[in-house]
């Protein structure tokens, strides 16, 4: 019992609502990771269930969203409530694979021009479009240049050129077709080796030595001999200039454009 007058000092007592400190905020990561999830899965579920032409520009965006809004002025997928048109968005990637082309095949000449090994061959290499691609071509002259006359042997000058082209073009995804074409001097020998048997040596051999130079394996789609079928001077079956090697970077998407 406390006397009167006495001071009684005041005891305050806070008492802990609930148990949800002991939780913090983790419930909110998940709770924010789930609903990621579930939107992520609802995404899946719209692609699946929409047209193949949505389904082209929705795999367009994620392979290149630079181009895909640059063809669609920022649009996306819709311009007021129509579809981008399909060959809108495939012009874009093939202007796009033309630069990445042309850049290319600007570098293999401007590093051609810096080795003095190579300089004085840059007229006997003819870069143009065809329909297949970008295609680079190893033009024989009247001195043998590139193979030994008669044989699939490349001169060091050859590999030299080879090894630049490789260089550069092992940098893009495009995949690579290797060509070999002769003149119309028959070849031929008893064992019935002829023209065709030669000009597909020779473009193995360019294969081989653009495969360890830097062209992957898996970008070499087709190697070639077509002997004297594809003159470059169908006016004189004959000219030196007939035998050569194609090297054609192919378009990336597939698609056929240019002129033969």
């Amino acid at each position: 019992m406390n006397h009167p007058g006495t001071d009684v000092p005041i005891r305050i007592v806070k008492k802990k609502a609930g148990h949800g400190g002991h939780h913090g905020g983790a419930w909110k990561v998940a709770y924010a990771d789930f609903v990621t999830a579930m939107m992520a899965l609802f995404i899946v579920l719209w692609i699946v269930g929409q047209s193949k032409q949505v389904k082209q520009y929705v795999a367009n965006y994620f392979k290149d969203p630079g181009a895909f809004f640059e063809s669609t002025k920022g649009g996306g997928m819709f311009q007021g409530s129509n579809l981008v048109g399909k060959e809108q968005v495939l012009d874009e990637y093939l202007k796009r694979d033309q630069e990445k082309m042309k850049e290319a095949t600007e570098s293999i000449l401007k590093n051609l021009g810096k080795d003095a090994s190579v300089s004085n061959l840059i007229d006997q290499i003819k870069i143009d479009t065809v329909e297949e691609g970008m295609r680079i071509e190893l033009l024989e002259a009247t001195k043998a240049y590139f193979f030994d006359v008669g044989t699939a042997t490349l001169n060091p000058e050859a590999v030299k050129v080879l090894s630049i082209i490789a260089k550069e073009v092992g940098k893009l995804p495009n995949k690579v077709i290797v060509e070999g074409h002769t003149d119309s001097r028959p070849y031929s020998r008893a064992d019935g080796y002829t023209n065709f048997e030669l000009s597909a040596e020779r473009a193995n051999s360019a294969r081989r030595v653009l495969a360890v130079n830097g062209i992957k394996e898996h970008q070499i789609d087709e190697v070639r001999g077509y002997a004297d079928t594809r003159l470059r001077n169908v006016k004189d079956p004959y000219d030196v200039t007939n035998r050569r090697i194609s090297i054609i970077i192919e378009w990336q998407d597939g698609k056929r454009h240019g002129n033969q």
